[in-house]
């Protein structure tokens, strides 16, 4: 009983998730289906050590990138639900990896709707606006 309430708690927490504009949290892809929870979107919760917060538009640049460092995105496992990335697909990306990334030059673009305000305790507003993708960007 207690676990199921535990699973109820979170999931309506998860429902009004923020994105880093502050708004309700957006879905990042259903094709593939991604983040954590296999939903659609970057929700995190206690059970994501990795943060897998920030929705980003991945490019072969990225994909070559991520597999020189341990990181193969491109390669189906079925054992996790994982069907493998092309470039332009997008996919909720652990922040620690996008930080990777971006110190390196290779950061994917962002998209700012979809990816969870708990970002901006690793990345700056700012800095992530320099990567969002042209349909997360919002009149100002």
């Amino acid at each position: 009983m207690e676990s199921s309430s535990l699973r109820k708690k979170e999931k309506h927490k998860m429902s009004r998730a923020k994105n880093v504009l502050g708004t309700a949290l957006e879905s990042c892809s259903t094709d593939p289906m991604t983040g954590f929870y296999r939903d659609g979107c970057c929700h995190t919760g206690p059970e994501d050590v990795g943060l897998h917060t920030v929705c980003v538009e991945v490019t072969e640049d990225f994909l070559v990138f991520s597999k020189s460092r341990g990181n193969d995105l491109s390669t189906p496992n079925l054992a996790y639900r994982f069907p493998g990335l092309n470039p332009g697909d997008r996919w909720c990306l652990c922040v620690e990896r996008w930080q990777e990334a971006h110190a390196a030059g290779m950061a994917p673009l962002v998209n700012l709707l979809a990816t969870h305000m708990s970002v901006l305790e690793f990345v700056d507003l700012e800095v992530l606006k320099e990567y969002a993708t042209g349909d997360s960007l919002m009149d100002e």
